[in-house]
């Protein structure tokens, strides 16, 4: 939190150890759907969109039953607040509107991928709010 506002970023290492490549491979899903979702997001596009985009990759990569929360959510005064990111939810992003785009994979027995990041929705476009990097890291 700073100064009343609150922010919200998340990233994933990756355990060496057992099924290590299909952990990888997991990370590597979840990436690719956070980043089509990312680039669908535009003033005027429904937050039902930037959801499809990651839940679509995410399925035809065949993991769709292992993402089972929504895409993002607003970010301001709360953590959780409007616009919400999700398939239920259908409001235009317009200025102004700060949101995370956060997919992710959870399999029982194996562990869960999440990478998450805030946008923007600005006068010049939109911006990406956090900068670590989303190279994944394994521990040893």
């Amino acid at each position: 939190e700073s100064e009343g506002y609150f922010s919200d970023m998340t990233r994933t290492l990756l355990i060496h150890g057992p099924r290590l490549s299909e952990k990888k491979r997991i990370y590597q899903v979840v990436l690719s759907a956070q980043k089509k979702a990312m680039a669908t997001v535009s003033e005027g596009v429904k937050a039902q969109a930037v959801d499809k985009a990651a839940r679509e990759e995410i399925s035809r990569e065949g993991y769709g039953e292992y993402f089972g929360h929504s895409t993002g959510h607003g970010v301001g005064l709360d953590v959780h607040e409007y616009p919400r990111v999700s398939w239920t939810k259908g409001e235009k992003l317009t200025r102004g509107m700060v949101f995370t785009v956060e997919p992710g994979i959870y399999i029982p027995g194996l562990g869960g991928v999440r990478i998450e990041d805030m946008m923007a929705v600005t006068d010049s476009g939109v911006s990406t709010l956090t900068g670590l990097s989303r190279k994944p890291g394994i521990i040893r």
